[in-house]
């Protein structure tokens, strides 16, 4: 080994001991490229170290203008030229080393007696987020060159394509998307999850349904939430009064895309749409001609938990959406003032009842129960204890001509929460309601 590569040699180990990757690039071609006669001697090395870190153990380094190079040294009549490591854990395996740097490339096209293609084309630059991408000014979202060797140097390309796709609202390019489609296993099996995390917490709230639907076209959810993608195979009634019928996935998209609308920067509460029912997948059963999904919030919130978790969630934000995903489902029946007390006092009401509208707006639904719920709601700012009927129970007995008893209570708490929903507004109103009451149940 000639002393140039005996000094580069040592650099790389000077790095490695202080806890950073280096090494020579590609030293075959180098020793084939080095001038061993005249004055030129250059060598390229490669490191995850930065600039900074390297001034630290070579304080002659000088930094360098070009921004695919960290710096560069001289010593002992070489130049050494330091270039950024590939640290992506994205990345294709036979791109994970570079064997090509820019220098290296000119001098093989001096030769001209090496063909390109006995070389890994990979070349160490500054990451840059953009870089890989055409610019969006075209319309579209387009990786640069050819698509699937820009997928190969980092893989997670294919999720932020997606969130780019999502947040710009543009197409993705017809070859940029076939590669992300025949590369999905690559992108599964050599992305962390922590990164597939990093770009969906990118993702808007509001495009954060384009999102998920790109991630299903492309059956990559298939892998990441199989549970969601499974969706697509069940169905439900979307609208009992048009007997429309529609997936469970095509539904929870529409909802993702409703609740925004209220609540624009709410990830979260978008994240609690996506999963809000895919206990359905659990709990779908077959019965009276239709679908019924009995429990499937409360069986949802547990699956819910099972998802996070496996996506590296924070602990609090799990527990925030399974709530959400719980709770979804109590505003969707007429509450009675007790109920409607009991729902006010969790602390997601808010985020609840957007759900609930979103919900609504999804499948074009009835807002009876809604809007029933909301008068409730603004009746039970009124303390309990505070609230009373319009008749006693001496006047109820009087009316209805029945002896003291669990009757006499029953009729009290209808009238009550009659009087909560503003169908009882006046003592008139009431008495017509004892007697009504005690008619329809045959209390005499």
């Amino acid at each position: 080994m000639s002393q140039p590569f005996k000094d580069a040699v040592g650099f790389c180990k000077t790095i490695m001991r202080n806890g950073y990757d280096a090494y020579v690039i590609n030293v075959r071609l180098q020793a084939l490229t080095l001038d061993e006669t005249g004055s030129e001697k250059e060598l390229d090395i490669c490191t995850e170290a930065a600039f900074d870190e390297l001034q630290k153990y070579f304080p002659n380094i000088e930094e360098s203008e070009d921004m695919s190079i960290l710096g560069s040294l001289t010593e002992g009549g070489v130049q050494y030229f330091f270039y950024p490591a590939s640290t992506e854990e994205a990345a294709y395996t036979d791109e994970a080393v570079a064997m090509m740097t820019p220098r290296l490339l000119k001098k093989l096209e001096q030769r001209g007696d090496i063909p390109l293609s006995s070389v890994c084309p990979f070349i160490p630059k500054a990451k840059d987020l953009y870089a890989d991408f055409a610019d969006f000014a075209e319309g579209q979202i387009r990786f640069k060159g050819v698509p699937d060797q820009a997928l190969k140097k980092d893989y997670s390309l294919a999720y932020r394509a997606l969130r780019f796709a999502a947040n710009f609202d543009k197409e993705i390019e017809a070859n940029s998307w076939a590669a992300i489609v025949r590369n999905v296993r690559r992108v599964l099996d050599y992305v962390p999850m922590a990164d597939f995390l990093d770009e969906w917490r990118k993702v808007e709230a509001e495009a954060m349904h384009k999102f998920f639907r790109l991630l299903f076209d492309a059956m990559l959810l298939h892998g990441l939430i199989p549970e969601i993608a499974a969706l697509s195979r069940v169905t439900q009634i979307k609208n009992p009064e048009e007997g429309t019928e529609e997936t469970v996935l095509e539904h929870t998209l529409d909802v993702m895309k409703a609740y925004p609308e209220e609540l624009p920067y709410d990830w979260f509460g978008t994240v609690a749409c996506l999963l809000h029912d895919v206990g359905k997948l659990y709990t779908a059963e077959y019965y009276d001609e239709k679908w019924n999904f009995l429990q499937h919030h409360r069986v949802g919130a547990k699956v819910a938990r099972k998802i996070l978790k496996r996506l590296r969630f924070e602990e609090q934000d799990i527990d925030l959406i399974c709530d959400l995903v719980q709770n979804h489902m109590r505003p969707q029946f007429m509450l009675t003032d007790k109920g409607i007390r009991r729902l006010r006092s969790l602390d997601e009401y808010p985020r609840i009842m957007e759900m609930v509208k979103a919900d609504i707006k999804a499948r074009g639904g009835s807002w009876r129960e809604f809007n029933h719920n909301l008068k409730m709601a603004e009746r039970a700012d009124i303390p309990e204890e505070e609230i009373e009927p319009f008749l006693d129970g001496n006047r109820i007995m009087e009316l209805s001509k029945l002896k003291p008893g669990p009757a006499i209570g029953k009729i009290r708490e209808r009238l009550l929460a009659a009087q909560v929903r503003d169908d009882v507004q006046t003592v008139e109103d009431a008495e017509a309601f004892v007697l009504a009451y005690v008619e329809e149940h045959r209390l005499y």
